[in-house]
């Protein structure tokens, strides 16, 4: 039997929080998702192997948290279509908003940017307006 939902938001958010922290105490690099994979897309130089093992570290934490209990959502039920869609949208959201959730939402939040509270405040927002019309709509 594995953690709860809410435990499992927090032990995460507080995972990602010491990620940032260290990556930034350590090397003075943003951990923003879209940055580190778009810094991959276009071959920084000097850049590429911390930006790697960011990118594995991401990929092999399922099976590190895994034997407590810690399992990924499933998407094979859902629409292909939607979720792909989804996935474009965010990406067409970090390239409009110069930076991620996780780049504005932890990063930059927690060095008080501005400009990351104020996108931090519009995606959140956007983010209540889908689920409360999804919810409206029956959850489609």
């Amino acid at each position: 039997m594995g953690f709860t939902i809410p435990w499992q938001s927090l032990f995460g958010g507080m995972l990602l929080g010491l990620s940032a922290a260290l990556l930034m105490l350590f090397s003075g690099k943003v951990a923003g998702i879209s940055g580190i994979i778009g810094g991959l897309l276009s071959r920084q130089k000097h850049e590429t192997s911390w930006r790697v093992a960011f990118v594995i570290g991401m990929i092999l934490s399922v099976y590190v948290v895994s034997p407590l209990g810690f399992e990924l959502p499933e998407i094979i039920n859902n629409n292909i279509f939607l979720v792909a869609l989804a996935g474009l949208l965010v990406g067409l959201g970090t390239r409009l908003g110069n930076g991620c959730t996780s780049g504005h939402g932890i990063v930059g939040m927690g060095r008080f940017s501005k400009r990351s509270i104020i996108a931090t405040c519009i995606f959140m927002t956007t983010a209540i307006i889908v689920v409360l019309i999804r919810n409206l709509l029956g959850g489609l």
